[in-house]
């Protein structure tokens, strides 16, 4: 056999090999992806004229709920975050909610703390409630389990995150400046509170750090080689009413907006006892300001304030 014969006959085989491989990821994420969808929540928000076109890169927003679960009980959702992407703009706005921010339970009709919509209705109720208090629509949400998203951040092979002030955890030294985490390390890190001057405001900046550093890291080649373990990790942990073609579309056409991120923060409101439960009132100039950053970046304003 000639050596161009030769030639010819390895890149078939390493060709061969890679649709081999690329069929195996595929058929595997496939399965995975649809495991964590939950197809019992609504697909169409109610506050959309028409239905978000991923293929054309529409302004989309997610809401992603950290979940404690407890023993005996759903959990509640101590982690509530907003995340708008414009890939038209390459930018993507991320909000972080105060879990004890009182508010309207849509569902109920009561008025209590939003982190209880998700432990009185699961999923659903939570995303309702989201939108009602920001009057934008939701149209994906995931939900992670945080005793567990440690696996996950294992699985993406850890994240970098900065570190605004150094503090011990744990165990663990947090020094000041840009640090990787492993996932016990990651769950160290978001869950500190008592130490931080901010309070309940540093922790949901540092679960914001590791939840889009997970995202970053997910969409690397380093963890397409570690696919099944990330696989694994996400079965167990996640729940979305995404199917597997629409992470898809997200995944290729919005990715690229994570490169430009900018951190939406709610300070402004007050801390009140009231029947002896302490609740975060949100400001309502602060809201409304809030309300139409998002509903912007969304594209859903015409340049003027109603």
């Amino acid at each position: 056999m000639s050596k161009k014969k030769i030639w010819i006959t390895i890149i078939s085989c390493l060709l061969l090999a890679g649709i081999v491989y690329a069929t195996s990821i595929y058929q595997n994420v496939s399965t995975t992806l649809e495991t964590i969808h939950e197809p019992k929540i609504r697909k169409v928000s109610e506050l959309r004229e028409t239905k978000v076109e991923l293929v054309e890169k529409e302004p989309i927003s997610i809401l992603l709920l950290g979940v404690d679960e407890r023993d005996g009980d759903i959990g509640r959702s101590d982690t509530i975050i907003v995340i708008t992407t414009n890939p038209s703009l390459a930018s993507v706005k991320v909000l972080s909610i105060p879990r004890d921010t009182y508010t309207e339970i849509i569902g109920l009709d009561k008025m209590d703390k939003l982190n209880h919509a998700y432990a009185f209705g699961g999923i659903d109720m939570a995303l309702r409630s989201v939108e009602n208090l920001l009057d934008i629509p939701i149209d994906y949400v995931v939900q992670v389990n945080m005793e567990s998203f440690l696996k996950i951040v294992d699985s993406v092979g850890g994240v970098t995150v900065e570190n605004p002030s150094a503090f011990t955890e744990n165990g663990y030294q947090f020094a000041a400046g840009p640090i990787h985490l492993d996932g016990d390390s990651a769950l160290s890190y978001v869950r500190m509170r008592k130490n931080d001057p901010l309070g309940d405001f540093g922790r949901q900046e540092r679960q914001k750090q590791v939840l889009l550093g997970i995202l970053k890291e997910g969409a690397s080649f380093n963890s397409l080689l570690n696919y099944k373990e990330l696989l694994a990790s996400l079965s167990d942990n996640i729940r979305t009413n995404m199917t597997f073609g629409q992470m898809m579309d997200i995944q290729k056409g919005y990715k690229t907006s994570l490169t430009n991120v900018e951190s939406i923060t709610l300070t402004n409101g007050s801390g009140q006892r009231m029947d002896g439960i302490w609740y975060y009132v949100p400001n309502d100039e602060e809201m409304s300001d809030v309300t139409w950053t998002l509903k912007e970046h969304l594209e859903l304003l015409n340049n003027q304030r109603e």
